[in-house]
């Protein structure tokens, strides 16, 4: 197949880091805006050389304590369902004749797109990373399924098989669901790729039978096998197992029959390099606007003020002095996550070009406010400097895969200590830097605004816009956001449902607006009289809902758009 890019990131320095999947469902409302993120990731994979992409992640998360819960659009199956218009943006869109399950790559600007991790990946018990779903046959197909029935509908090139297990079957050796399921009842007709070391992974320990493991594998299905070391030894296994008749011919000439026909429709034989026209595209002011423009309505506002009558959001440009403090204000590296240059990603501001979100505060601010930056300050330095506001910027530490997985769910050292020192001595607004809900109830009465700003790539500059009110806060929950993680799993429509922030939650501010040359700041906060009455939640029909905008189904948290 050539290189392969994995998912929302890039291994190439100067190339655009776009926001991560999390984010991307923000952008739910705007399909089309998720689809020219599609279109400008394959444009620049392409430039590369590279044909090919992981992506997208249609796992549905449902527990964030997942290392890989970043990956997934949301804990929602239907948004995960509406996110999948990026698979056009890929690929190009598919013709309205085009047989259903028949790859489509439109031509040399776009790259096959691999839907994964077939199937249940974010399911699995405790949100252990490659663990076991338990879950009957209906919650499979309702909760962890639909993503795939439209990716295929819309001509997804490839499938990628999970390392998970359902109900103790690895997902690679699930000929039930592969085969049975997904080639022979949904009709795909792309290819099925294993994951990294995969087929090593359907024993344990790894690789203990390996002549069983590819045996077990390419009889359920798999079609092209991701062997990053031990190539000779598959080569060997597999030639071993078709001249002894245990894996037919058949299923080789199947397997050969689908890799040829997603080649073909990639052009790859008549264009195998890179086209060094597209090299202009890598990090383009067009595309760094375009990520700039998704950061902007990805950021969700958790807390606005100590009471909606008074807001601290958006702050003032034009102000004496003020503090930004916090780890993650001045580190491009964090700010970007997983999967950036490097698997666990890195720390730092050297991997690739951007900007922090500490640069980005002094490139909006008025030129005579005096920006202080003090990574982790005493309560005393903030006490004695007479801030008029200060923004502290803390979250997560880079992370992928199992590396990510957590039971606590805290953010990093020294962030707690910043913010206690911080907010306990001037007004503050904290931006979390995150690929999931982290605790925060112990800090939330303390903190004056609370932005989750997950993990925005290399265009720090659109926090800034949002924060300053030249663009408005919009973004809402895609996933809920718990008070402490003895609730998890916790799911909207559960049961024993009680978020800190429910699903959908987002708090709502209006851009900045001059008259006759005046800057005024607002913030508009809707009260119960500006809303229609008796809105309807469109999940439930029976449900309540409360005043207060954004519009919250009390049941199940979903949040209704504004009326």
């Amino acid at each position: 197949m050539g290189l392969m890019q994995f998912m929302a990131t890039t291994m190439f320095t100067g190339q655009q880091f776009f926001l991560t999947t999390l984010d991307l469902v923000l952008l739910g409302k705007d399909p089309e805006l998720v689809k020219k993120i599609g279109a400008a990731t394959a444009l620049e994979t392409r430039a590369t050389g590279i044909p090919y992409a992981f992506a997208p992640c249609i796992a549905v998360c449902r527990d964030p304590r997942w290392g890989r819960c970043y990956e997934s659009y949301s804990e929602d199956p239907q948004i995960v369902q509406a996110m999948t218009e990026i698979i056009p943006g890929l690929q190009g869109d598919i013709p309205a004749t085009s047989p259903q399950g028949v790859p489509y790559v439109a031509g040399k600007r776009n790259v096959a797109a691999c839907a994964k991790h077939y199937v249940g990946d974010g399911g699995t018990t405790k949100g252990i990373n490659e663990n076991n779903t338990v879950i009957d046959w209906h919650g499979l197909l309702s909760i962890h399924m639909p993503g795939y029935y439209t990716s295929i509908t819309k001509g997804v090139s490839t499938i990628m098989a999970s390392y998970s297990s359902w109900n103790g079957v690895k997902m690679h050796a699930n000929g039930e669901l592969i085969t049975g399921f997904l080639k022979n009842k949904l009709r795909f007709e792309g290819f099925v790729i294993s994951d990294w070391e995969g087929l090593d992974r359907i024993t344990y320990p790894p690789h203990a039978n390996y002549l069983y493991s590819i045996q077990a594998a390419i009889q359920a299905g798999i079609d092209m096998v991701m062997v990053p070391f031990n190539y000779n030894e598959f080569i060997d296994g597999l030639t071993f197992l078709v001249k002894n008749n245990i894996i037919p011919m058949s299923r080789i000439n199947d397997a050969v029959t689908r890799i040829l026909r997603v080649k073909f429709t990639m052009g790859l034989f008549e264009n195998p390099l890179a086209d060094y026209s597209l090299v202009d595209q890598l990090g383009s002011q067009e595309h760094r606007e375009l990520a700039r423009e998704a950061v902007r309505r990805s950021l969700v506002l958790l807390k606005n003020g100590q009471s909606p009558d008074h807001p601290l959001l958006p702050l003032p440009k034009k102000t004496p002095k003020i503090l930004v403090a916090g780890s993650h204000a001045h580190n491009l590296g964090y700010q970007c996550g997983g999967w950036t240059i490097e698997w666990q990603g890195l720390s730092g501001n050297n991997l690739t070009i951007g900007t922090t979100i500490l640069t980005a505060i002094k490139n909006t601010v008025d030129s005579s406010t005096n920006v202080v930056y003090k990574e982790n300050p005493d309560a005393e330095f903030v006490k004695s400097n007479d801030f008029s506001y200060a923004v502290v910027v803390v979250g997560e530490h880079p992370y992928a895969e199992t590396d990510g997985d957590s039971m606590n769910l805290t953010i990093a050292d020294p962030g707690p200590t910043t913010i206690k020192n911080v907010c306990g001595a001037v007004k503050c607004v904290v931006i979390i830097i995150s690929g999931r809900p982290v605790v925060m109830q112990p800090y939330i009465d303390s903190i004056d605004a609370l932005v989750a700003a997950w993990l925005p790539g290399t265009e720090g500059q659109g926090v800034a816009d949002v924060l300053f009110g030249d663009y408005g806060f919009t973004g809402k929950l895609p996933r809920t956001w718990f008070k402490t993680v003895d609730q998890l799993p916790m799911n909207v429509g559960d049961p024993h449902y009680d978020p800190l922030f429910p699903f959908g939650f987002g708090l709502a501010t209006e851009p900045t607006k001059s008259y006759a040359g005046t800057s005024t700041e607002l913030s508009i906060w809707l009260d119960g009289e500006d809303v229609a009455p008796e809105p309807v939640c469109p999940r439930f029909e029976s449900h309540q809902i409360c005043g207060f905008v954004p519009i919250l189904c009390n049941k199940c948290g979903f949040g209704l758009p504004f009326i």
